[in-house]
Order: structure tokens, then C-alpha cells, then sequence
């Protein structure tokens, strides 16, 4: 692989794309708001470095994450249920943000951390409590192995 240096620690590089795969992946960038096709570029190899690190370190590595929910503020006794789960994995759930969308409905996102099996199993038992409309769970690098 031959690379050409740049400047400040940058290596550009030359890649030869099919021209309706590189008119799809335009018209991602546009929809993405990114400013041009390296910065696209970076973020979808740091995205894929991330999944490969989750499979090559697999449960010990820790993750960070968000798990936002919807659900019906007048089910009896749901915020209570929720309240249990977050001090149950109280070292898991290091912050959480509540939010009333409308009469019925609030948005919850807790910010977790720690090993990925711990914070799904989080997830799935909110996302298993009765009145929970919806419930997503993201998760991410803590951010130390990138540069």
C-alpha cells in the first residue's frame, strides 16, 4: 500500500470508486451535512474501527452509551419501576435527563457506562416495563483509542 504524506500528520490518499456508487455516496454527504468527502470518509472508518474493537475486545471492554426512552407518565407505578432499574445499575447509570413531551408523554435519556452486556440488560429491562412506547439503546467508544 503505498501512502503519500501530507502535512500535520495527514496522509491523503487516491481511491477508484464506481461513479453511481460515488454519486450515492454525494448525495449521503449532502444529507449529512458533511462539508466534503474526507470528513465523510473519517467518520465512517472511525465508525467501522469502533464496531471492530467491540468484536476483537469483545464484553471487557467498556462502552459508553445513551438509552433514550418514550413512555406513558400516567402508568401506574412505571416511574417508580424505572427509578428502580437506574439505582439497581447505579454504576452503570451515571446521568439521566427527563423531559415532558406532552400531557401523556415524556422522553428519559440515561447516559451509561461499562461493559456492553451490563448496559444492554439495562436497556432491556426498561425497554420491557409496561407503558415504555419506545426505547433505543446506543452505544459508542469511550474515546481512548482514537486520536
Amino acid at each position: 500500500m503505498s501512502d503519500k504524506k501530507g502535512t500535520k500528520g495527514v496522509t491523503r490518499f487516491g481511491v477508484s470508486i464506481p461513479e453511481e456508487l460515488i454519486e450515492a455516496f454525494d448525495q449521503y454527504i449532502k444529507r449529512r451535512s458533511y462539508k466534503n468527502r474526507s470528513e465523510a470518509i473519517r467518520d465512517l472508518i472511525r465508525e467501522k474501527l469502533i464496531e471492530q474493537e467491540w468484536e476483537l475486545e469483545g464484553e471487557e471492554k467498556e462502552v459508553v452509551g445513551t438509552i433514550t426512552y418514550v413512555f406513558d407518565h400516567h402508568k401506574r407505578e412505571l416511574l417508580d419501576s424505572i427509578i428502580q432499574i437506574q439505582h439497581a445499575f447505579s454504576h452503570s447509570v451515571i446521568a439521566s435527563q427527563h423531559v415532558h413531551l406532552d400531557h401523556d408523554n415524556c422522553l428519559e435519556v440515561a447516559i451509561v457506562k461499562g461493559k456492553p452486556s451490563t448496559l444492554r440488560g439495562v436497556a432491556y429491562k426498561l425497554k420491557a416495563l409496561k407503558g415504555i412506547k419506545h426505547c433505543r439503546f446506543t452505544m459508542t467508544t469511550t474515546g481512548s483509542s482514537l486520536k
